[in-house]
């Protein structure tokens, strides 16, 4: 029960962070290599928060939610809109994109490593334990899953009970078609990007609460964020969710079990398994 409980808890907070990349990816149809740089940045932020004019970190989501949106939105209009715009088929665009994100994480880590150095950051907040079931977990951790869940439910019921998340699933499933429903794709892509990339900062400063992170850590997030978006199913919210509880569980699981330092093999060892017999992800299709 801890076991599945401390999952659930981790879980949670993976959750946010990949269904900033579900959008980008699902919607704009961008792999974006530098979203684990966004998580970074509003980790930095909340810290710069905390340390220097100490308030309570998630009053820094005020200034990261936006502020990654209109980086973002940036990012799209003018770095990856002419990459999608020149792409002959999704092909083309998918290699050009991964290119240039991941040479745009590097940019990223290069301006953290010159502001903040190669250190180590954490700081201290609601340090104190709250018991569930007869077992005691932080309860920052606590308090990060409840956000999370909030964050959460909230985009899955725009996504799904909204006319503009109407919008959203239908450039999700078909951009040609959904032009043709006078659907602007374009502008639909542009905000889906800089709503992924606002998600997945707002995740960082959750993450900060209670995780020490340092410049470059952004790398194992995309990774894990990628994990999961490919187990649920790319653009499929829901799936999102359940596949990041699974993966909290699981390296929970390999963590507690067998060794602390075998947590990210597991993680990819669980990708090559989904990859292999399950490639449409939890809840797609096969292509028939």
């Amino acid at each position: 029960m801890q076991i599945l409980i401390t999952g659930l808890l981790l879980g949670g907070v993976y959750a946010i962070v990949a269904m900033g990349l579900s959008l980008q990816y699902g919607v704009a149809r961008i792999m974006n290599l530098a979203s684990g740089e966004m998580l970074v940045a509003g980790a930095f932020v909340a810290f710069w928060v905390v340390t220097a004019h100490s308030l309570n970190p998630y009053v820094s989501l005020i200034l990261v939610v936006p502020g990654a949106f209109v980086v973002n939105w940036l990012i799209y209009r003018y770095l990856l809109l002419p990459l999608v715009k020149r792409a002959k088929n999704r092909g083309q665009l998918e290699v050009d994109s991964i290119l240039t994100t991941f040479g745009l994480s590097f940019v990223f880590v290069g301006i953290f490593l010159a502001v903040f150095g190669g250190t180590y950051f954490n700081y201290s907040f609601q340090s104190s334990a709250v018991e569930i079931f007869g077992s005691r977990y932080g309860l920052n951790r606590v308090t990060a899953f409840l956000i999370a869940v909030l964050i959460c439910g909230a985009l899955w019921y725009w996504i799904n009970y909204t006319r503009s998340g109407m919008a959203i699933r239908a450039v999700s499933v078909d951009p040609t078609a959904a032009g043709l429903v006078a659907i602007d794709v374009q502008r639909v892509s542009t905000f889906a990007f800089a709503l992924g990339g606002a998600v997945a900062a707002a995740g960082g400063v959750l993450l900060s609460t209670f995780l020490t992170f340092e410049a470059s850590i952004g790398i194992v997030f995309t990774m894990k964020a990628l994990i999961i978006v490919i187990m649920g199913g790319v653009g499929d919210i829901r799936g999102a969710i359940v596949a990041a509880v699974v993966l909290g569980i699981t390296e929970t699981i390999v963590a507690r079990l067998i060794d602390p330092g075998l947590t990210l093999a597991s993680a990819y060892l669980l990708f090559i398994l989904i990859l292999l017999f399950r490639p449409q992800g939890l809840f797609g299709r096969r292509n028939t």
